[in-house]
């Protein structure tokens, strides 16, 4: 940002300070009869009662997702945006290089009807679809959670298993290693293939490396934002100049080189 930036910046500032300063005296003036209007920040992180979240400095939590109370959240694994974790009543634990996709809700129930406690428990290298519930349950390792997909209380996932996207697991239901269970109410559908379960490792190991470029993304200041988008305008048309820029190196498959002669605007080489 340059000097004028700063300084429009700076006056901008100033205003927005002026405006609430004025607000604030406005509704002194008016005493008892003002109507107050409460702004809530969004927190990313926020405490309940004596409960607050802890996350491995190596995760990734997007700045539109919502952690809230007695939640843990291992190395590597990634919350994504509009994502709600609240552990308010009970706890949640979250392992490491496991995804929870945009839009997903994780909660908790205090105790089912026969008074056993009911956490969420998330094992390790675990995916969980976009706008997944998962209530009270228990997802064990490398297990897979399609989109959609809801876990009511007491569900346990197995070790390989998956969830099909749109499947509504019901209460105390226990999916065992290595089966695809869909549908509503969720049923047994078939075995999953050697393949199925090398992609599952597969796809978290995708997100946690996705969630590296987001989280690089989420952490530029506001210069380097502002730089970006000059660059960006200013080569439109990318080129050679600015992939070195953008550290790029575009290399032309040698079926599309083609000789000198070919191409009628070269003139050959004199020895």
């Amino acid at each position: 940002m340059g000097t004028l930036g700063k300084a429009i910046y700076s006056v901008g500032f100033w205003i927005r300070e002026t405006g609430q300063a004025l607000d604030r005296l406005g509704c002194r003036l008016q005493g008892s009869y003002y109507f107050q209007e409460q702004l809530s920040r969004h927190r990313t992180l926020m405490n309940v009662f004596d409960k607050a979240p802890a996350v491995d400095r190596g995760a990734f939590v997007a700045p539109s997702a919502s952690i809230i109370g007695d939640v843990q959240v291992g190395r590597g694994s990634s919350i994504w945006y509009g994502c709600v974790l609240r552990g308010d009543v009970n706890s949640i634990s979250i392992g490491s290089g496991t995804n929870i996709q945009d839009n997903s809700l994780v909660h908790v129930a205090k105790s089912n009807l026969s008074g056993k406690v009911l956490p969420t428990i998330i094992g390790s290298n675990v995916t969980v679809g976009h706008s997944a519930v998962l209530h009270g349950c228990t997802v064990e390792d490398e297990a897979f959670v399609g989109m959609g997909a809801t876990l009511l209380d007491g569900v346990y996932v197995e070790k390989h298993a998956m969830v099909a996207a749109g499947a509504l697991v019901r209460q105390n239901t226990r999916i065992p290693c290595g089966e695809v269970w869909g549908g509503n109410p969720a049923k047994f559908l078939r075995k999953l293939t050697e393949e199925e379960m090398a992609f599952i490792s597969q796809s978290a190991l995708n997100y946690t490396n996705l969630a590296e470029v987001h989280a690089a993304e989420n952490a530029k200041s506001f210069d380097e934002i502002e730089f970006e988008k000059v660059l960006r305008k200013k080569f439109a048309r990318r080129d050679e100049e600015y992939d070195s820029m953008l550290g790029v190196v575009r290399e032309t498959p040698p079926e599309l080189i083609l000789p000198d002669n070919v191409l009628p605007d070269k003139v050959p080489k004199t020895t």
